[in-house]
């Protein structure tokens, strides 16, 4: 929200606030005067309109849910396995939530309306009660732990260790967008020292292919060289994953604190500078499947930063493409490592062979001392 609509927002909650204060202040001033009938309309008023707006908020709640729910995820199943458990996870507590916050509301609005003042009834004064007070505050505790377990135990599933024919992909935040990296044929990252990172000769995430010597606060460093990096792939235009195989991705962050939100997945991991995180799915449906699914020709899976990272925050999205083996074999097939080695110098003329002191000198040279081919002297004897 812009600061003219803050300030617009303020000036309106400002003018509701001092409207009600001369209200009750009028109200206070009729009771002084002994103006009984005049506060006793005034509570009839204010009893019927917390009916009215009982009615009207049941009114709005139910519109913004139909107006608005097909714009959530909710209508379009989890694209991943674990986001399927959250999604019940999810409903559950919306349901049980829901219930209260119902019932809560209506009797709230309803006893206001109920039980207003009335010469004709006295205030019952009720102070305590052991067994209501151990009733809701046993049931809201179970319930809610109920709802952590389940939650906990997704979350240690989630980020559990991945089955061993996962997928490897790390994946790396910085300001403002994703890198993503595939191990080679060794199915081996390669190591990386983030002060080796030099984007301006494509080693956006310091790996270490080459040996290096450099100064650091504990004092000079010697790096050598990883060759299991040789062969990685780095790339920013996409994630390529494959449906049905579990994937395990492995988090980092570059520079501040981002966080890999999977929205259509379900899943979401803060990328911490320095501390990797992890988490692993399994991907259920292809991006082309999905686009049948939402009626969506333009669909694409994203990665979201949910964590505000600085001023382009907003634009730091990724996109995640969820092929068939085949055609991520394919893809696979086509990358090149992102390492390339320095271009050799070409080599020197190898040099003469040394004479045969025993061999006989049969190289002849004209009166202008130029050379005369052999096949030139044979003729000539």
């Amino acid at each position: 929200m812009t600061t003219t609509g803050l300030f617009l927002l303020a000036i309106l909650a400002l003018g509701f606030l001092i409207t009600f204060q001369i209200a009750k202040a009028s109200e206070y001033v009729s009771v002084l005067k002994g103006e009984k009938k005049s506060f006793e309309q005034n509570n009839r008023i204010n009893g019927f309109l917390m009916v009215v707006f009982l009615v009207l908020g049941i009114i709005g709640v139910y519109w913004c849910n139909k107006a608005l729910y097909p714009k959530t995820l909710m209508p379009y199943p989890s694209a991943s396995e674990h986001g399927e458990n959250i999604d019940t996870m999810l409903k559950i507590t919306l349901l049980i939530t829901g219930i209260v916050f119902f019932i809560t509301q209506i009797l709230l609005f309803w006893f206001a309306y109920k039980y207003q003042y009335s010469d004709k009834r006295k205030a019952f004064y009720y102070p305590h009660n052991n067994k209501l007070e151990v009733l809701w505050t046993t049931v809201p505790a179970i319930a809610l732990c109920t709802l952590v377990g389940f939650g906990l135990y997704y979350w240690f599933k989630i980020t559990g260790e991945a089955p061993q024919d996962a997928m490897q992909v790390e994946i790396t935040g910085r300001q403002f967008g994703w890198i993503y990296r595939y191990p080679g044929k060794d199915n081996t990252f390669g190591k990386k020292y983030f002060r080796m990172i030099d984007e301006a000769n494509g080693n956006m995430l310091g790996m270490l292919w080459k040996d290096s010597t450099m100064q650091t606060p504990n004092g000079i460093q010697n790096l050598k060289a990883d060759p299991t990096g040789f062969d990685d792939v780095i790339t920013t235009t996409a994630m390529v994953l494959v449906k049905d195989q579990p994937v395990k991705l492995i988090i980092n962050s570059r520079d501040v604190i981002h966080d890999v939100g999977l929205p259509h997945f379900r899943l979401k991991m803060d990328a911490v500078p320095g501390t990797p995180t992890t988490l692993w799915f399994t991907p259920k449906y292809t991006t082309e499947e999905m686009k049948k699914i939402t009626n969506n020709p333009n669909f694409e899976y994203e990665i979201a930063c949910d964590q505000m990272c600085g001023n382009g925050h907003y634009s730091m999205k990724g996109l995640i493409k969820v092929v068939k083996r085949d055609e991520f074999i394919l893809w696979r097939a086509k990358q090149e490592p992102s390492y390339k080695p320095a271009t050799d110098v070409a080599p020197a003329s190898p040099a003469s062979p040394a004479p045969n002191p025993g061999a006989v000198d049969t190289t002849a040279h004209d009166a202008t001392g130029a050379l005369v081919p052999q096949a030139t002297i044979a003729s000539k004897k």
